[in-house]
């Protein structure tokens, strides 16, 4: 198997690894089991593993390489590094003193450039979900459906699946049996859709770069089954290049009422009307790339659940919470 190592400059203060890969965003990362500082993971059909130190990132490229694919390059799209995160956070905490306290509390987080085919499956996949769900889905889609990559260290990698693999007749019912509940068809509907509409190359015409205005955007994403208004921004922000776009989730949402729109905390959902009532003013407070600095707030807060929970659980509640889950799985298998 072919491999190649390179690194790329890159400080701390501006990429923070663990929180960007493992801050729900991509859900295709792993820590390596020798060092929790380097991760593992799949993006442009490539199995990557990624380690930091406070200069810059060392990464090594695994699988069938493309020898004329500058791989710096695409690292540094991938983490859109060519904005400068410490300029945003400057402005974002002027603007707001609310953001500058949580950005203390935080790595530096990127926003991702992802590929919109699998954004937009994996965010499917996200309905009332958690990220450890979500990842679990994610990797399944990839195993049932995707193309093999490679084996690294014993794991077989494979890629994301097309828009054509998880249109297939069957698909809604291999997902069902695999534990995707209602999600199951809602994949295989969108897709289907996506191919009578053109395919990856109509999700590709909704990119900013394309010309595409962010409002136009999120309406047609909202066209195709499963997708509602926080997935579709999720969608707009992470893979079509609308840093504006801010999606509301109850974190963000209980962070708004908190902060920002008391008037709200009366309210036990987030319906439409409320998601675009908290995104307008998030957006007019934050600027351009709002989006961005949504994701940061969000890193932030769902940390500090992870910790509060941490705290309050002991190491025999988390074996005996292991052990259940355990017999669960077992007994669904």
């Amino acid at each position: 198997m072919k491999c190649i190592s390179c690194a790329i400059p890159c400080v701390k203060e501006e990429l923070d690894l663990g929180v960007t890969l493992k801050g729900g965003q991509s859900f295709r990362w792993v820590s390596c089991k020798d060092d929790e500082k380097s991760f593992q993971g799949v993006f442009s059909q490539t199995v990557w593993t990624l380690t930091q130190n406070d200069h810059q990132i060392t990464y090594t490229v695994h699988g069938s390489l493309n020898e004329e694919l500058n791989y710096d390059k695409v690292l540094y799209k991938y983490f859109r590094l060519n904005v400068s995160l410490r300029e945003h956070l400057k402005t974002w905490s002027h603007a707001d003193p609310h953001f500058e306290n949580s950005c203390d509390k935080i790595g530096a987080v990127r926003m991702l450039d992802q590929d919109v085919t699998e954004n937009l499956f994996s965010f499917i996949c996200s309905s009332n979900n958690n990220i450890a769900r979500i990842s679990g889905m994610v990797e399944k889609l990839c195993t049932i459906f995707g193309e093999k990559i490679c084996t690294v260290e014993g794991r077989v990698y494979h890629d994301f699946p097309t828009i054509q693999a998880l249109a297939g007749a069957n698909v809604e019912d291999i997902l069902r049996k695999e534990g995707f509940g209602y999600r199951a068809r809602y994949i295989a509907k969108s897709a289907q859709k996506l191919l009578t509409l053109g395919g990856k190359e109509w999700l590709l015409k909704l990119c900013k770069d394309s010309g595409a205005i962010y409002e136009d955007a999120r309406e047609n994403l909202m066209s195709l089954p499963g997708i509602g208004p926080k997935v579709a921004d999720c969608i707009c922000l992470m893979s079509l290049g609308h840093l504006e776009a801010i999606p509301v989730d109850t974190h963000i949402f209980q962070v708004a009422c908190a902060n920002y729109m008391p008037h709200l905390s009366k309210q036990k959902t987030v319906s439409p009307k409320i998601h675009q009532e908290v995104s307008s003013h998030l957006r007019d407070l934050w600027g351009p790339l709002a989006g961005w600095a949504q994701t940061v707030v969000f890193c932030v807060k769902i940390n500090s659940v992870d910790s509060r929970k941490n705290k309050k659980r002991s190491s025999s509640e988390i074996d005996k919470t292991v052990h259940v889950e355990g017999q669960k799985s077992k007994q669904r298998k």
